[in-house]
């Protein structure tokens, strides 16, 4: 006699089926993801080779418009040999600094204090042994720049049960901790990564294999397919948002033609 199936497990094989389309369907959005970042690379390979084979071959143009990191002085020194240089007079009144410019730039940045102090065998004087005081301090300020760190999160989730309920054969209701959802499934990049491998290449213009060098100075195997996918995903993912509400803002305002 054919078994009938209760509400519960009806209920628990549609939730299987539930997470086996949900996990399939992760699959497929990284599998696009991926197929997206190699067509923007070898679409961005045929951009280059037509630019390498129809753009100007000037060198000269060429460095003028991209001057190197390293030679920068020497390629501007010849922009315009025929101005003549300044008098002493002018030299003098450029670089005149402004009055508390430098206080201004660094007055919202942290503060550490360093003080060179004399020991308490050292507070005497030399020529009759008596104590030393303090008259005045010298202030030397630095710019001090702190390079780019990088630590792992780990998320620990626990899960609880009752093992009276256990004892007694009784079901045990197994309750699970709240975590975080990761901002890319099964993917180690944080926010704060993704973030900033956006600012690198949107704001400062560097690209993804450079960005790729700069991991490998970290020790991190960090390839630019793997930075691709996490801008396509989670651009598509969040801000995606973002984009819609700007756009449904933007087609409410009122415009002018100029003529």
């Amino acid at each position: 006699m054919k078994k009938l199936l209760t509400d519960a497990d009806i209920i628990e094989k549609l939730q299987k089926e539930l997470s086996l389309l949900q996990e399939k369907n992760n699959l497929l959005q990284e599998e696009n993801a991926e197929l997206s970042a190699k067509l923007n690379w070898f679409e961005e390979q045929f951009r280059l080779s037509q630019h390498r084979l129809y753009g100007r071959s000037s060198e000269k143009t060429v460095i003028n418009e991209q001057i190197s990191l390293f030679n920068e002085a020497e390629a501007l020194s010849d922009v315009n040999p025929e101005v003549p240089e300044p008098s002493i007079e002018e030299i003098t009144y450029k670089r005149k600094k402004r009055k508390g410019h430098r206080e201004e730039m660094l007055k919202d940045l942290p503060v550490e204090v360093i003080e060179y102090k004399l020991s308490e065998d050292e507070l005497f004087c030399e020529n009759c042994n008596s104590n030393l005081h303090e008259i005045r301090t010298e202030v030397r300020k630095e710019l001090e720049v702190i390079p780019a760190t990088v630590k792992v999160i780990e998320h620990v989730r626990y899960i609880y049960g009752c093992r009276n309920c256990d004892n007694n054969g009784i079901d045990n209701p197994i309750v699970t901790t709240k975590m975080p959802e990761p901002p890319i499934p099964k993917s180690i990049a944080s926010a704060s990564t993704i973030a900033h491998v956006m600012v690198q290449k949107f704001m400062f213009g560097l690209p993804l294999y450079r960005q790729e060098q700069q991991w490998k100075q970290l020790d991190l195997d960090i390839s630019r397919q793997t930075m691709s996918n996490w801008l396509l995903i989670a651009t598509n993912r969040w801000l995606n948002y973002i984009y819609e509400r700007m756009h449904y803002y933007l087609l409410q305002k009122r415009y002018n033609l100029c003529r």
